[in-house]
C-alpha cells in the first residue's frame, strides 16, 4: 500500500500546518502573559502521524489509500494543555471565534462531559486548515485536542499501554486505568475549587517577572549609554527593593526608571 504514495511529499503540508498552528496558539499564551493576564493555555505540542500509524488506522477504519486525506482526520495533531477544566472551554471559545477566518471547524467531540468507557477525557476539535504549498493552496484536516495536565498524564500512559498490548490491554490493568482516570479527574475538580487563588498567585508572579525584566532592561540601556554612575545607583536601589520583595514598590520603581531613561534620550 505504501508504495502507491510518496509519503515524504504527502506529509509536508501536514508538517507545515502543525508548525503554523503551534505558533498561533503559543502566541495567544505569550500575548496574555506579556500584558499580565492569565493564560488558559499552559503549553502546546504538535505531531504528524507516522506512516505506520496512518496505515494501521486506514486499515482499522477501512479507508482506501486514495481517501486518506478525508478519511483520517488526525494525521496532523495539536495538543493544548490547560491547568483547569474551565480553561479547556475558554480555549474552545478561542477556536470558535476563529472559525471562518483562518480555520474551519468540521466538528467537535466533548469527551470530558461524555468521557469514554476507558476513562479517557479530552476535548477534540477537528478543523480544516488552509496551507500554502509549492503546488498551491491546500486545505487539510487536523485535530486539536484540549485537555488538562492531569488528563494528559493519564492519556499518555494509556496510549503507551495500548501500543504495548496492541489495543488489547489486560482486564486487571484496564480496571486500574479506569480508577486512575477517575482519580485524575478528582484532582482536576479539587484544583478547580481553588482556581481563583492559584490564578491570582500566578498573575502576581507574571507581573513581578515582567516588572523586573523591564527594570533590568532599562538599567542595562544606561550602561550601554555610558551612564555608569546612574546605572550603578539604580542597580543598588533595585537590589534593595528586590530583597524586600514588595511588588508595589518594584512597580513604582520601574516607572521611575522608565521616566529617567526617557529624559536621557535626545
Amino acid at each position: 500500500m505504501n508504495q502507491q504514495v510518496d509519503w515524504k511529499k504527502f506529509l509536508i503540508p501536514y508538517e507545515n500546518a502543525v508548525e503554523e498552528l503551534k505558533v498561533k496558539f503559543k502566541s495567544i499564551r505569550s500575548e496574555l502573559r506579556t500584558i499580565g493576564e492569565y493564560s488558559p493555555i499552559e503549553f502546546v505540542t504538535g505531531r504528524v502521524k507516522k506512516v505506520s500509524s496512518i496505515l494501521e488506522k486506514a486499515k482499522k477504519l477501512d479507508v482506501e489509500i486514495d481517501n486518506i486525506e478525508e478519511g483520517i482526520e488526525d494525521i496532523a495533531g495539536i495538543r493544548i494543555m490547560c491547568q483547569f477544566v474551565e480553561d479547556i472551554y475558554t480555549v474552545v471559545d478561542y477556536i470558535r471565534e476563529r472559525d471562518g477566518n483562518d480555520l474551519e471547524i468540521v466538528y467537535e467531540k466533548d469527551y470530558i462531559n461524555n468521557f469514554k468507557p476507558s476513562g479517557y477525557r479530552s476535548y477534540h476539535i477537528v478543523i480544516r486548515y488552509p496551507i500554502q504549498t509549492a503546488m498551491g493552496p491546500k486545505k487539510i484536516l487536523a485535530e486539536v485536542q484540549i485537555r488538562t495536565l492531569a488528563m494528559n498524564f493519564w492519556g499518555t500512559i494509556e496510549h503507551s499501554l495500548r501500543y504495548k498490548y496492541k489495543h488489547n490491554i489486560p482486564e486487571h490493568i484496564n480496571e486500574r486505568l479506569i480508577k486512575a482516570a477517575d482519580a485524575a479527574f478528582m484532582l482536576d475538580k479539587e484544583m478547580s475549587k481553588i482556581r481563583h487563588e492559584i490564578r491570582q498567585a500566578q498573575k502576581m508572579f507574571e507581573i513581578k517577572s515582567n516588572t523586573v525584566s523591564n527594570i533590568l532592561r532599562d538599567i542595562y540601556s544606561l550602561y550601554a549609554m555610558g551612564r555608569i554612575t546612574d546605572a550603578t545607583e539604580l542597580q543598588e536601589k533595585f537590589n534593595e527593593l528586590w530583597d524586600q520583595g514588595d511588588i508595589r514598590e518594584l512597580r513604582n520603581f520601574a516607572r521611575e526608571v522608565n521616566v529617567f531613561i526617557e529624559n536621557q534620550e535626545p
